[in-house]
């Protein structure tokens, strides 16, 4: 990317390096370039607009030409930087994680809305922990609960709640696995949903660095709606909620899962874009 014996300052390299991430293809490249730079000098944006005639010195050169050769490879920003907000929260992330997405606030949404305050929560696929972790954020009087399969995930999601100081129990083990006679009041699941076939038509970021197991969801991306909705009502309290995500036209198909399974109050709540995305019911 550069010569290390020229004078790179603030404004040329971001010039430089959005050209650069321009040509492999990468969205927002000067917006990146700028959040990168930020990372490097410990500045915010507008101190990198007020130092634009500041010159990198060698090691900062280096760290950021390290970046941005990275997002060149279209590694996703967020595994770069180490950090996704979230709710309002920031949330550590590694390649053991999928990145949280803002669609998934409607999930943690609407589970705030039907949990009543209290009560035992569970998520099933922690992940990052942003979704347990928004849930006993928002829910301080509740019991919440998580279980990943992934032991890097759940080590993550506990140094997530730590950091933003909320207390939630993490288990290792498959689904309803480690729950065995216990009983909740309101169960969410962001599953893998993305149909198999799908999974090589993702942008790269995704298909190569996000990780598989959390995303690829079978033949038709509603395998883990299969196992969960017939297990749900053994681990559902009276008048207990079932909340999921799904994907782009996936909502009918689930939602007809949870009626034949005896759920009712049905409803289907859209994400900010207007699509489908959390689909739930009620076991009365």
């Amino acid at each position: 990317m550069a010569n290390q014996q020229e004078t790179w300052t603030v404004l040329r390299i971001l010039a430089r390096s959005k050209e650069f991430l321009v040509q492999k293809g990468v969205e927002n490249a000067r917006l990146e370039s700028e959040w990168m730079l930020c990372a490097v000098l410990g500045l915010d944006r507008m101190g990198l607009y007020v130092n634009f005639d500041k010159p990198l010195t060698d090691v900062e050169l280096a760290g950021y030409r390290d970046m941005v050769t990275r997002r060149g490879r279209r590694e996703p920003l967020q595994y770069i930087l180490g950090s996704q907000e979230f709710m309002g929260m920031e949330f550590e992330v590694s390649p053991a994680v999928l990145i949280p997405r803002h669609d998934t606030e409607v999930l943690v949404a609407e589970a705030v809305a039907r949990a009543g305050g209290e009560g035992s929560l569970l998520d099933i696929g922690v992940g990052s922990g942003c979704v347990t972790v928004a849930l006993a954020s928002a829910l301080p009087k509740a019991t919440v609960s998580g279980v990943d399969s992934s032991p890097q995930a759940l080590a993550l999601a506990q140094k997530n709640a730590d950091k933003l100081g909320v207390a939630i129990a993490l288990y290792e083990g498959s689904l309803f696995g480690p729950f065995t006679g216990r009983r909740f009041d309101l169960i969410v699941s962001n599953p893998p949903y993305i149909p198999t076939a799908d999974l090589e038509t993702l942008q790269p970021e995704v298909r190569d660095y996000e990780p598989l197991q959390a995303l690829d969801g079978g033949a038709d991306g509603l395998d883990f709606y299969r196992l969960i909705v017939p297990a749900a009502p053994g681990h559902l309290s009276h008048g207990g909620w079932l909340l999921f995500e799904v994907g782009i036209g996936q909502a009918e198909a689930v939602r007809e899962m949870l009626g034949r399974t005896g759920f009712s109050e049905l409803f289907v709540a859209k994400d900010p874009n207007g699509i489908d995305r959390v689909v739930g019911g009620r076991l009365l």
